[in-house]
């Protein structure tokens, strides 16, 4: 990759404020071993850039990511002095604590693929200060895009970071039983409360487990947790990494929403699976259109909301997306009075970010004036 783009990216997140954040990087990803491996995922983009940096080989995802973060120098020098500043602004942000460069990424991204669709593109949100992100025009008609993030761990009843942050304080305790206790074993928790990252259910989960574990119980159970410890009798128990083997067995029995973690000890191994309440991620999704299409739209022109799930992986999003969960949700925001400026909605995650073939999922408002204008079809015709 040529280093000039490099370059001038770091130059614009200034060279000390990068420095001090990849060294933030750097703690988080050796926090723990489960943790450090979700730290890796969010902060896809910051670790590609500097891997990059440092002349090291990427893979085609992070070369994307990379590619789509040194398109930022040259918007900056197209925009006004008060375009500049809002954009030094957001690139603060980005390099503060759990924030990331995803949300900008996903506006580059959104702006080339109307590019690529034919749209003249706008900056608005930057060049203006509108609420709304950019505004598309393309044979005399033009439309707004508002470009919103949303977190999957918003709908869900156990919260990912909390999950890791668990496993990696159990582990050495599983360690421990495991050797004075050889075998196979499967710890089923049925979480009703859930688990979420920074709140006191968490260590309190982790002591009930050591002691459980240490009074040789195999259940316990209150209306916060519910545990229990039997024998790993699944047929396949020991290909847990294979498409046919244990964790997919496992996940058929558990549902894909289900939780995992394995530790193992020479040939012996214990399976934590947790599971809360039903995940509500597109429900998550409908909650916040609902919420932003007010906010970010200026009802003068058709409306499109660009939603980006992100923290979702590779079982997850095709289940939201294949079993039609976004559709179901997003088509049921455009009954709303809310939905009245809002021509479609959009769905995207890093996959599709990553992806320099793929396209977002598009969900036309049938009601709106607008919906048939063969200008605007390339950007809010349903994909499905």
């Amino acid at each position: 990759m040529n280093s000039a783009p490099l370059r001038d990216l770091v130059s614009l997140l200034g060279k000390n404020g990068w420095t001090n954040r990849v060294e933030q990087l750097r703690l988080r990803l050796s926090a723990g071993a489960q943790s450090g491996k979700l730290a890796a995922q969010r902060f896809a983009a910051e670790a590609a850039i500097e891997k990059a940096r440092r002349g090291l080989a990427l893979t085609g995802a992070e070369s994307a990511l990379v590619e789509l973060a040194t398109r930022l120098p040259a918007l900056y020098e197209d925009l006004s002095p008060s375009g500049q500043t809002r954009l030094a602004e957001s690139l603060d942000t980005a390099m503060t604590g759990d924030a990331t460069l995803t949300p900008l990424l996903h506006i580059m991204h959104t702006a080339g693929l109307q590019e690529a669709r034919g749209f003249a593109v706008g900056f608005a949100g930057l060049e203006l200060g509108t609420p709304y992100d950019l505004i598309i025009e393309r044979d005399g008609t033009s439309a707004e895009i508002a470009c919103e993030t949303l977190s999957a761990e918003d709908g869900r009843s156990v919260h990912r970071a909390a999950w890791t942050q668990l496993i990696d304080r159990v582990d050495p305790d599983l360690q421990t039983w495991l050797a004075a206790h050889p075998g196979r074993y499967l710890l089923k928790m049925t979480l009703p409360k859930g688990l979420k990252a920074g709140t006191e259910n968490l260590p309190e989960l982790h002591e009930r487990i050591k002691t459980m574990l240490a009074a040789a119980k195999r259940a316990d159970y209150d209306e916060a947790a519910i545990l229990r410890l039997d024998p790993l009798l699944l047929a396949g128990a020991q290909a847990f990494d294979q498409g046919g083997g244990m964790m997919a067995k496992l996940r058929r029995e558990f549902g894909p929403e289900a939780n995992f973690a394995v530790t193992e000890t020479g040939n012996s191994l214990l399976v934590m699976a947790a599971r809360g309440a039903q995940d509500e991620v597109a429900g998550a999704m409908r909650r916040r259109l609902s919420s932003i299409a007010p906010a970010r739209l200026s009802g003068a022109r058709p409306g499109i909301l660009a939603m980006f799930i992100d923290d979702t992986d590779r079982t997850e999003w095709p289940d939201l997306r294949d079993q039609l969960r976004l559709e179901g949700e997003a088509r049921q925001f455009l009954t709303f009075p809310e939905a009245k400026p809002v021509i479609a909605v959009t769905c995207a995650s890093r996959f599709e970010l990553v992806n320099t073939q793929g396209s977002e999922l598009r969900f036309r408002n049938p009601m709106h004036p607008l919906a048939k204008s063969p200008a605007l079809a390339p950007a809010v015709l349903s994909t499905l």
